[in-house]
Parts: C-alpha cells; structure tokens; sequence
C-alpha cells in the first residue's frame, strides 16, 4: 500500500534495503527519466569513482543499469555500490523534488549493507568513507561465499528454539567441515542461516532428529556472500574492517535521524561509537524482528523501502499483518478479545500504554511505500 507520508516524518520510519541475487530494481526508469535521470547519473558515477579507487579497477554501474544486468557473485562489489549509490539517489530525489528532509524522519534502519546507507543518511560518515570500507572487503566475501548457501529455518507451531539451533550449528562446526551460523533472526518463529559447503544439508538432519516435527529447513539454490557470520573471521575481515576504519575520518557525531542498529535490535549509535557498530556489523547475525517490533511498539505509521525492489522487510511485515489478520478474523471469544484490543492499538494516546507484543496487532494498520515506486508515480 503506497501513500502521502510526508505530512507526518514524525511517524516514520526509513528501512534501507541490503544485498540481493537481484539488485536493479526500477533503476533504469529512475537513470531514464527526464527530470531525475540527472540527478541519478552523478550519484552513480561517484561510486564508480570510489570504487575504482578501492578496488583498483573500473566497475561500470551506469551503464549496467541501463543495460539491465544484474550482478552476481562474481560482481558483488559492484552490487555493493550500486545498492548504496541508489540508495543515496532516492533520498537526493526526494528532497530536491519534492522537500523531503530525511533528517526529519523519526528514525533510519538498514538491513545489511542498507545500515551502511543508514549511517551516511544521517550524517554520522560521508558517502566515499562509508562505501569504500564494505568495497574493500567485497572479493574476500565473495571469495567466501562460492560454496556458502543460505538455509531457512522455521517452525510451523510454537516459537522456535534459536538456542537449539544454535547448539546445533556450533556442534557441526566442531566436525571440521566447514561453518554454519545464523546470519538474521527474521521473527519468532524464523531465521536464516548461512552455511559451508553441505553445512545446511547437515543441519537439517539434525534439526529433524533433534527438534519438534513441525521445525523445517529450506535451502536457497543460491550461493551468498557469508555476511553476517562468523564465516568472515576466515579471511579476518573483521579485523582488517577494523584497521581501516580507525584510519578514517568522521564517526564523531550521533546519528540524526536515530539509527536502529540491527547488531543490537536498538538504537545503539551515539557520538562515537559508530566504527565499533560498523566492525560488529561484518559477523553479527541481523535482528530484524526486534527492528519490526520496534516501529510498531514506538507508533510509527509508515514505514518507507528505500533501494531497489526491496524485499525482505516488505516480506516480513507481510507475513505479521497476514497472521495478524487471520487471527483476527476467528469466531472464537479469544479473537474477539483481539479484535477489541486492536482498535485500542489504533489509537496512538494508548499504544505507549500497551505492551509491545500487543502493538504487534497494529500491522495491519502499518502503511508501507516502496520508494522506487513512489518517485516513478509522483513524478514531475
């Protein structure tokens, strides 16, 4: 559902997307547009420039778009700038056309790569400092995840047991054949892992012989950048990350709008521990769920995609406001009880009253744009 936020920044939040298999989105409508096409096209030649300085050659992120080609494995360093140039290009649309200070916001979250965009949108880093420290990385990730594949563990019933799983990933560990670790806690009942070689396989096995029947693992079919894991001590990322950002400038003032770190689920940034969160960011797993609690149980109204054809937050609020609503729709005394205490989480005076499971029933309620789009149908 796409509408009017900006009459209201106070009550929204501005979630900024992270790595994907795909990473185009509508940006070759936004590069081709007569009005915002030069406004995109300098952005994305900046990054081009900063990423032929880190890496020490040319990536060509113009003319991918306007080709259509997305990245893969082998290019994820140019997915690396093309998402955070892009990003940056939305919030530069928005304000030149049409007066939107990000910096009005109540707060920023980024999924992955998107808490490095968060963290420049708020004025903590400059857009070369921040980009240039994730491209430095980038063929070591790669490197890493041509035999990483990413399982999806959830539960059909009850919550499920991370603890459980997580025993489980650390006894495969000690086999000696390769690492599996949990890269996002998606929601109570869900996470992702990312897992060496047939890591995930292995887990699955066990989960079946170990856990409740209605706990299941899926496996992507695409290898993935072990982001997020411990996967990355490997090649000691963390630790050159580290290196490199106590060699840079910035860092030295709060984010404004806050940033919601999902390192910590909170917003954890203040004046000067911003390279601390950045470094942690390489392998700790992602918290997106306390994220989605957060925006509902502070009253946030709209929540606002940026990036291309973002999908993983979408798809998450989704499912929330999907299971909410089909709770709601019983006959049964509970779900009229829910109903009631629905309208009562409508109300903004009462929501601060409530506690913060209960704010979750305000998910359907949430409104959800998707930047790309809006631009396109707001277009001069």
């Amino acid at each position: 559902m796409n509408g009017d936020f900006r009459n209201h920044l106070d009550k929204t939040a501005f979630i900024f997307r992270g790595y994907n298999v795909t990473n185009l989105g509508r940006t070759a409508e936004l590069l081709a547009h007569d009005a915002y096409g030069p406004v995109v096209e300098p952005i994305l030649a900046e990054a081009e420039e900063i990423a032929a300085d880190a890496l020490k050659r040319r990536i060509d992120l113009v003319d991918r778009v306007r080709r259509g080609e997305e990245t893969d494995l082998d290019s994820f360093a140019d997915a690396v700038a093309l998402i955070m140039a892009v990003e940056r290009a939305h919030l530069a649309l928005l304000q030149q056309f049409f007066g939107v200070e990000y910096r009005n916001v109540r707060m920023g979250i980024g999924y992955s790569l998107g808490e490095a965009s968060a963290v420049v949108a708020s004025g903590v880093f400059d857009f070369a400092t921040a980009l240039k420290l994730p491209l430095l990385l980038a063929d070591d990730c790669a490197e890493l995840g041509r035999n990483v594949r990413m399982g999806i563990v959830f539960s059909r019933a009850a919550a499920l047991d991370f603890d459980a799983v997580h025993r489980l990933c650390v006894e495969i560990n000690c086999q000696g054949r390769g690492f599996i670790g949990s890269s996002t806690y998606l929601s109570p009942n869900s996470l992702l892992v990312l897992g060496q070689g047939d890591t995930v396989d292995r887990l699955k096995v066990a989960i079946g012989k170990t856990l409740p029947k209605e706990v299941h693992v899926r496996k992507n079919r695409y290898y993935w950048p072990p982001l997020h894991t411990p996967i990355m001590w490997q090649r000691s990322i963390p630790n050159r990350a580290a290196v490199q950002m106590h060699a840079v400038g910035g860092g030295l003032v709060a984010p404004q709008p806050p940033v919601l770190s999902l390192v910590t689920g909170k917003e954890s940034y203040n004046d000067f521990n911003s390279r601390e969160m950045l470094i942690r960011w390489i392998d700790h797993p992602q918290r997106v769920w306390d994220a989605v609690e957060r925006t509902l149980g502070e009253g946030i109204e709209t929540v606002v995609h940026v990036g291309p054809e973002p999908n993983l937050f979408p798809a998450t609020y989704r499912r929330l406001s999907e299971n909410v609503q089909a709770q709601l729709s019983g006959t049964s005394p509970s779900s009229l009880g829910l109903r009631v205490v629905s309208g009562m989480a409508r109300r903004p005076w009462l929501t601060a009253l409530l506690p913060s499971h209960t704010a979750l029933l305000r998910a359907p309620f949430l409104q959800h744009v998707v930047l790309e789009d809006w631009l396109l149908e707001q277009a001069p």
